[in-house]
């Protein structure tokens, strides 16, 4: 079962008290299957969207939240509580189908001083943008780096954190339900710091990103969400997310609907949106060859609303629930 958990109602129980290490309820399966591989508790995938819809001063938060969260008092604590005592992370940046940047390789973490190292890579990297949103591509390309660890946990997380749906590539839900046939599980941390007075230009934001997150994106024992609602919290969330995964607990929280239950918000909503968007606005050029009249016929628009129509019905048909 899905779960949306509110950082308020957890952080001053993970304060007081660390609870026992939960095993999940099936192993991962990846295809390195070495046994030497060194042992630990988690294998963490970190996957930070960068996208132009997510302002910069909220790239910038990210970066330091999840820079402070690893060296926080709540992560070490709960590394300290895992059977090993270890786990391993490993940290990129994504946007396209075609953009992710690994900012940290596969690192272990065992305690202050490897954290801090950690820490220290993230926030050395310089802060860079991208274009489109393919959630779908970022989760494909967190399970490939599952596939190249040389760590063997018993658990594999992916905590993706985005602001907007899924445009580009593959449809969300047939990433996420690939991933769940391997034992990973997606945690989701949808930042809706803009959700309130959202930019008129950004034709692709939804009102119910969290939604859309608990509904289309997350899966596997013990998933669950964490919106960041307003800048204030950011890096609260992110140090209260972490030390979640890594202790491999929830507490007490609201659940999400079931697998059975139609998702609230459309999960190829993104896909729509993008579609809308170039059916109805002209490619903006200067080139005369562009102000040929037969080249904005209305034959000529309907063909190429019926290609795009037809290569959208062929992509999403039949993979995702709620599609």
């Amino acid at each position: 079962m899905n779960w949306r958990v509110s950082i308020g109602s957890i952080l001053i129980a993970m304060l007081t008290s660390m609870p026992a290490f939960s095993q999940p309820a099936s192993q991962p399966q990846t295809a390195i299957q070495d046994d030497s591989r060194a042992a630990v508790d988690v294998e963490l995938v970190i996957a930070v969207d960068i996208s132009y819809s997510v302002d910069p001063d909220d790239l910038a938060a990210q970066r330091e939240g999840f820079a402070k969260a690893i060296v926080s008092e709540e992560f070490l604590r709960a590394l300290r509580a895992g059977p090993v005592g270890k786990i391993a992370l490993t940290y990129f940046e994504w946007s396209s189908t075609k953009d992710q940047k690994i900012i940290v390789p596969w690192r272990q973490i065992d305690g202050p001083e490897a954290a801090e190292a950690v820490a220290a890579e993230i926030m050395k990297a310089p802060i860079r943008r991208g274009s489109r949103t393919s959630i779908s591509s970022a989760i494909r390309f967190a399970m490939s780096l599952f596939e190249q660890t040389p760590y063997r946990g018993s658990r594999q997380v992916i905590d993706i954190a985005g602001d907007g749906p899924n445009s580009n590539g593959d449809p969300v839900a047939a990433a996420r339900d690939a991933a769940l046939q391997k034992g990973i599980v997606i945690t989701g941390q949808p930042v809706m710091t803009n959700a309130t007075t959202p930019d008129p230009t950004d034709f692709q934001h939804i009102d119910h990103i969290d939604w859309y997150y608990e509904d289309c994106v997350i899966g596997g024992p013990g998933s669950f969400v964490v919106p960041i609602t307003d800048r204030e919290h950011f890096k609260e969330a992110i140090r209260t997310k972490l030390a979640l995964e890594v202790a491999g607990h929830t507490p007490e929280r609201i659940p999400a609907p079931s697998a059975e239950t139609k998702p609230r918000v459309l999960c190829t909503i993104g896909e729509k949106l993008w579609q809308q968007r170039w059916n109805t606005t002209s490619p903006a050029t200067s080139s005369p060859a562009a102000k040929v009249p037969v080249a904005n016929s209305p034959a000529n628009q309907d063909d190429a609303l019926k290609k795009e129509d037809a290569l959208l019905a062929k992509k999403i048909k039949g993979v995702c629930r709620g599609c």
